[in-house]
């Protein structure tokens, strides 16, 4: 074993851990069926505690990577060449619990400090809260997502790459401009409606693919001809389904297979109870695919109708030719309220307490 913690690092012990072994899963030096090493044996190697290695462990069973067997450890069940499941017909009515479980938790940000970031904002932007935004959003907040990304999910994009709008709907009805009414877009089945109708608004001809256990049945993804594939990958609605790992390289397969795109619906990803943030599909992409989108609708507040898109870099420049004319329809001062939550760290300190709520809430 070569497992080191370190200390000048500055992401936790056990996320350090997470992805090295995660690294060593994927590139097969523990094949698929390898015990993984005891949690004490582990934790010795690296120098850190047992319970460190466990968080590691943890999240790698919830991500589908590995599995704990009673009384004989952690086993790799990630392979890169598995990824079509087994058909199923429908998706069961019971599901596992995981750390996906979507559990209630008021998501609201605590008002104090909203109203007083609202008033730093006065005070520090001053006039600049009465200029026009910039088409694409402010640069402001389109640097600070970014670097959050960076942060917490290893999503290594530019600020050029992201697009600021109100919320969801209006997002969707851009990528439909974007890529053009003349594809079929496919949906997951159930999901939620609005989605279906914004495209469908917008000329878009919709394939709703059932959803197994773990996300679109398989033989679904081979029966389509759609050639833009729309998921919920963390957390799909009304089903509650997540889809493991494997799941999401057989999307990624899929629009590789067909020259199409991912569109990677990632709202409410940030509420997950592990103590580390999804991995996205659009950073496991290789090939430029992937348009992510997420708000912070759930994160913040409901009234907050800021969302965002992070478009592969070969799509900038269709953009700028098709729909780069469009006004930024969110309010600069809100932007700037945003922009100000997450660079002082409270944005993350509240997502961080609503995981805690949520992890007791299921203990």
């Amino acid at each position: 074993m070569k497992y080191r913690i370190q200390k000048e690092d500055t992401a936790p012990a056990y996320l350090q851990l997470y992805y090295q072994l995660r690294k060593d899963i994927i590139s097969q030096v523990y094949p698929v069926g390898t015990k993984l090493p005891s949690k004490r044996l582990l934790s010795e190697e690296a120098g850190c505690s047992v319970i460190t290695v466990e968080h590691a462990y943890s999240i790698l069973c919830d991500e589908g990577y590995i599995e704990s067997r009673q009384r004989s450890g952690y086993f790799v069940i990630y392979q890169s060449s598995d990824f079509l499941s087994a058909q199923i017909e429908q998706p069961k009515s019971t599901k596992r619990i995981s750390s996906h479980t979507h559990i209630t938790a008021n998501a609201d940000f605590p008002f104090s400090l909203l109203s007083k970031t609202m008033r730093r904002v006065l005070v520090k932007y001053e006039e600049r809260i009465l200029i026009k935004s910039p088409n694409h959003g402010c640069p402001e907040l389109r640097q600070t997502i970014a670097e959050y990304l960076a942060r917490s999910t290893r999503m290594t994009v530019r600020a050029e790459q992201i697009i600021i709008g109100s919320g969801a709907e209006y997002l969707y009805s851009m990528i439909a401009q974007l890529l053009g009414k003349d594809r079929i877009f496919a949906l997951e089945s159930p999901s939620y409606d609005k989605i279906r109708k914004v495209y469908e608004s917008n000329g878009v001809v919709c394939d709703l693919l059932q959803m197994g256990e773990d996300g679109i049945q398989s033989s679904e993804l081979d029966r389509t001809r759609a050639t833009v594939l729309h998921v919920t990958p963390f957390h799909s609605y009304p089903t509650g389904i997540t889809a493991d790992v494997s799941k999401r390289n057989e999307y990624l397969r899929w629009a590789q297979r067909c020259g199409g795109y991912l569109i990677e619906d990632n709202f409410d990803s940030e509420l997950t109870v592990s103590r580390k943030n999804e991995d996205t599909v659009f950073s496991m992409s290789k090939n430029d695919s992937v348009i992510y989108l997420n708000t912070f609708s759930k994160t913040v507040a409901p009234s907050i109708r800021i969302g965002y898109m992070v478009l592969p870099e070969h799509l900038l420049p269709r953009f700028e030719e098709t729909l780069g004319f469009y006004s930024c329809t969110v309010p600069v001062f809100d932007q700037y309220v945003l922009t100000e939550l997450i660079e002082s760290g409270d944005f993350e300190r509240h997502i961080n307490r609503l995981r805690r709520a949520r992890r007791n809430l299921i203990q």
